[in-house]
């Protein structure tokens, strides 16, 4: 396994370049990026087909700043001299545990003061330099894939905080013993929390922007689904603990052509630093998983990959808007139902049947679809065929 990109390197590569650059991380930026970028082919396909208007917005450019844009241009310089400069001080520590670092209290405060100033003053010549030119008014068309950026942002922040939250009420035990560590923890985040949270957050958004929310849905399944698998791959490269259950099964005969790791893996060297000690071993991330188990998280890489290129075919033959959104969530709900029945997971008692959270909430969405479909096909077709603005 590779907790930093680091030892990724070293690996592939041969020599240590140390980075400040966690593996899981690196992924979950990157399936934001793909998200984003599959989403902004959307919207200016759905542009082109004339679905989507830009709109125009009357904007004033040079106006004074605001005691605010003081604040936190001040508050962000302060930041860069009392974190990032200390860290680029300490970097062997910083490219040890980059979160450890930046989530303590350790900084230089004087580095902190000394930035702090140079931003207020950025701020305020720029706004003199505002004041002479005079206060502009100007009229803008903005396409609906110029707001993918603010999108993303919106998404990874509330996605985010919702996985962590999600987590944290799935684990509440954990929580209640280290809460501390819960909450600062980059490992412990739950997909579905992200996803409820964040989608919430962008409908609302992209309405604001002139996105209908059925389009906006239509527009982001196939990334959304990308954005999971490649999310997975991060889990699995890191060794994050979100692994399957123990495998003691000898590999099925049909699976002769892969290697051993496919069936049943121990997840050496994984970050979160679960199983047993590795002989001759140095370093934070001396474990082993000693039986092996279903390496999950490969797994659904390659599903999710391939509903994607499915979804993603599918997006131009679906001309009721709404029912590629149902497609997602069926499919995306079925992937998860299916890779429970192998994976860890906490249970939750019903009284009368248990279930883990992702069960609950994947067979959720798979009703949901349905429902979705059977609704734009009965219902919301006869809407459609008179409401040409839909």
């Amino acid at each position: 396994m590779y907790p930093t990109l680091t030892d990724l390197l070293h690996d592939l590569l041969g020599f240590t370049l140390p980075l400040p650059i966690q593996t899981f991380g690196l992924f979950l930026v990157l399936s934001f990026a793909a998200a984003a970028y599959t989403l902004k082919l959307e919207l200016k396909r759905m542009q082109h087909l004339g679905i989507l208007k830009s709109q125009q917005v009357t904007v004033e450019l040079n106006k004074p700043a605001t005691g605010f844009d003081y604040f936190s241009a001040t508050l962000f310089g302060f930041f860069i001299g009392y974190k990032i400069l200390y860290a680029l001080l300490n970097y062997a520590d910083f490219a040890a545990d980059p979160a450890a670092l930046i989530l303590s209290k350790e900084g230089n405060l004087w580095l902190g003061i000394f930035c702090a100033a140079i931003g207020f003053y950025l701020r305020f010549r720029e706004s003199k330099a505002d004041e002479l030119k005079g206060i502009e008014t100007k009229n803008m068309e903005v396409n609906p894939y110029q707001h993918v950026g603010n999108i993303t942002m919106l998404a990874a922040l509330v996605g985010v905080l919702g996985a962590k939250l999600f987590h944290i009420l799935e684990n509440l035990g954990d929580f209640i013993a280290h809460p501390i560590d819960s909450i600062f923890s980059f490992s412990g985040l739950t997909f579905y929390g992200g996803l409820i949270c964040a989608g919430a957050t962008v409908l609302y958004y992209a309405n604001k922007k002139g996105i209908a929310p059925w389009r906006m849905f239509d527009a982001t399944a196939p990334g959304l689904m990308l954005a999971y698998g490649v999310g997975r791959m991060g889990c699995h490269l890191s060794g994050d603990g979100d692994w399957g259950i123990v495998n003691l099964m000898p590999k099925p005969t049909w699976l002769a052509w892969a290697p051993d790791w496919l069936w049943a893996y121990g997840y050496p060297h994984n970050v979160v630093g679960d199983g047993v000690r590795m002989p001759d071993c140095e370093g934070p991330h001396c474990f082993e998983l000693i039986p092996p188990v279903f390496p999950t998280p490969f797994y659904e890489f390659i599903m999710c990959c391939t509903l994607f290129f499915v979804l993603w075919c599918l997006r131009k033959h679906f001309k009721l808007v709404g029912v590629l959104t149902g497609v997602y969530l069926i499919l995306n709900g079925a992937e998860r139902f299916l890779i429970e029945h192998i994976r860890v997971n906490n249970m939750l008692d019903f009284g009368f049947f248990s279930a883990t959270q992702a069960e609950v909430i994947s067979f959720a969405l798979m009703i949901s679809g349905l429902v979705i479909i059977a609704y734009m096909v009965l219902v919301r077709k006869e809407k459609i065929l008179s409401d040409k603005h839909d």
